[in-house]
């Protein structure tokens, strides 16, 4: 199997994500003595990657219009892009991929990854992932290595991997600084995912969109500032996760309504016995929730 420290890592978009995967690599891989590995990165805008190279993180940049001449010196590859635009790019570059490389995405919806007979080289290893941790601001002046430090990441390994590279990312994750590697489907990756972030994006939205007065958080006690952090949201992107999701999420939502409606009616009937259960049922179950660490497979 290949050592971490002997590739050379490709980033295909270089914001906040990429920016963070290309850190993490650096300071936790490629900083060893005796180091053989480069990182190299590809965006559409240059500001960013004249500053990845200043600052040491990236040893060679391309703009897209050269990001072919990278592809076939990358060993694995990290397409940090929205979920279709990484369809279209495997797609669209499929005959210049290193043979035997490990190419790997980023998408917050993996339903759309089920089927790439039509786009994958026999001779390329598409992993799909997940790194379920970031920031609420944009572009690689926002990224961070520590962005990964004690979060989960999660693998959902298909029967056309190689065991050798799935072994491989794993210990990549491991050497990111991710402490929980979480291994499922597509389908349950979606649902799950559905739930614990884009719901929690379309209600915050939703909070923050119901406020009829905009100087009320002079009144915030960190209510307010936690629930909503997520709502300073990319508008493009989560548009397109939430979208590609829509079966699923759609799902959450009418769940979230319905338990909105017994609350809102406890509420209004001044039923202070179905709202105190409601409210203690909440807790133990937030209780249970903060316990689980499962792996799904």
């Amino acid at each position: 199997m290949k050592n971490l420290n002997t590739l050379t890592y490709g980033i295909v978009g270089l914001g906040i994500m990429g920016g963070s995967i290309a850190k993490s690599i650096r300071q936790n891989i490629l900083s060893q003595n005796g180091s053989k590995g480069k990182i190299y990165a590809c965006n559409r805008s240059t500001a960013c990657l004249s500053q990845a190279k200043s600052e040491g993180v990236v040893d060679e940049v391309f703009t897209s219009d050269r990001v072919r001449e990278m592809l076939p010196q990358c060993d694995l590859l990290f397409i940090c892009l929205y979920p279709h635009a990484t369809l279209d790019f495997m797609r669209d570059n499929r005959d210049f991929f290193k043979s035997g490389s490990i190419i790997t995405d980023i998408s917050g919806v993996k339903g759309i990854f089920q089927n790439l007979d039509s786009i994958l080289r026999p001779d390329v290893d598409f992993i799909i992932g997940h790194p379920m941790a970031g920031g609420e601001k944009e572009g690689y002046a926002h990224s961070s290595a520590q962005f990964f430090v004690n979060h989960n990441y999660i693998l959902i390994p298909q029967d056309r991997n190689s065991p050798d590279h799935l072994d491989l990312m794993r210990d990549l994750i491991t050497a990111m600084g991710f402490t929980r590697i979480t291994e499922t489907t597509c389908d349950i990756h979606d649902y799950k995912i559905g739930f614990t972030s884009q719901l929690c994006h379309v209600i915050a939205s939703a909070l923050v969109e119901s406020a009829q007065d905009p100087g009320i958080t002079a009144f915030g006690g960190g209510s307010f500032e936690d629930l909503t952090r997520i709502a300073m949201i990319n508008a493009p992107l989560w548009t397109e996760l939430f979208i590609s999701n829509k079966e699923k999420l759609v799902q959450h939502i009418d769940n979230f309504q319905k338990m909105m409606t017994d609350f809102r009616t406890a509420i209004q009937n001044e039923d202070a016995g179905a709202l105190k259960a409601l409210l203690e049922d909440t807790r133990e179950k937030r209780i249970k929730m903060g316990s689980i660490r499962t792996v799904v497979k």
